[in-house]
């Protein structure tokens, strides 16, 4: 009876701890972690989606616009570069690795509004089936990046109070020693500036 008795409070012992880690946030911070790697997989699918549609972008200007080779250049050398900056998720804690993402991708955003630019000189362009298919799949997918920023920027927020707020600093002090805070997304300079409006 004393051999079943000791064995039932060790599985009531190990069922209240269970419960308690369960429900004092111990899994929290991996869950926030993973969370937020996931968005940061998402933010990295859409700018890989934009990239894809560059080339078509480019080849279908070109047909119209063969001596805005300036132009096209500076969309081909500007993807280039956006493409050959990689984050993976260990990286996420470097704002420096992140600040050179950014600043590619805005590079890449910069070189696409001038394409855009250049193609209202260009009626027969801008009526193009195809090329109006594809800016709308742009314009697309620059929605869907702004929503994929915006996720990870709001999962990033969270990991990082859990890393700094009771009772889960606890858990970190503790038990994730290495886990360090997210880099977040920040506005680039030119963001801070209003657009020149002439007419």
């Amino acid at each position: 009876m004393s051999a079943r008795l000791s064995r039932v409070r060790s599985l009531a012992a190990v069922l209240l701890l269970g419960l308690s880690v369960a429900g004092c946030g111990y899994n929290t911070i991996p869950t926030d972690e993973e969370a937020a790697k996931a968005k940061w997989g998402e933010v990295q699918n859409q700018y890989q989606r934009r990239a894809d549609l560059i080339p078509n972008l480019v080849s279908t200007v070109q047909g119209y616009a063969k001596q805005e080779k300036d132009v096209l250049t500076s969309v081909v050398e500007a993807r280039a570069k956006a493409t050959s900056v990689h984050i993976d998720a260990s990286q996420l804690t470097d704002p420096d690795k992140l600040k050179q993402f950014q600043d590619a991708q805005a590079q890449l955003s910069g070189a696409l509004g001038r394409l855009l630019a250049v193609s209202e000189n260009y009626p027969d362009l801008k009526s193009n089936q195809n090329f109006l298919a594809l800016q709308s799949q742009l314009e697309g997918t620059e929605n869907r990046i702004a929503v994929a920023r915006r996720d990870y920027i709001e999962a990033v927020r969270v990991y990082n109070t859990d890393l700094r707020t009771f009772p889960t600093a606890l858990w970190a002090s503790l038990f994730f020693k290495d886990a360090k805070p997210m880099a977040e997304f920040t506005a680039n300079d030119t963001a801070q500036t209003p657009p020149q409006v002439k007419f």
